[in-house]
């Protein structure tokens, strides 16, 4: 029987300063990029991530 991989999520506020490096901290902590859609603001994105659980 094959095992299922399961999954844990953020959301996370982007900056447009500073997408880059709020994501390659994200990343350095595992979690991987799924989309980037339009925040509450023209300054913002919202980010979600995903990982497999520990």
């Amino acid at each position: 029987m094959s095992r299922m991989t399961k999954w844990e999520y953020a959301t996370v506020p982007l900056l447009v300063h500073a997408t880059k490096q709020i994501l390659d901290n994200w990343g350095q902590d595992g979690w991987e990029l799924v989309q980037v859609v339009p925040g509450p603001n023209p300054e913002q994105l919202v980010a979600y991530l995903k990982r497999p659980q520990q």
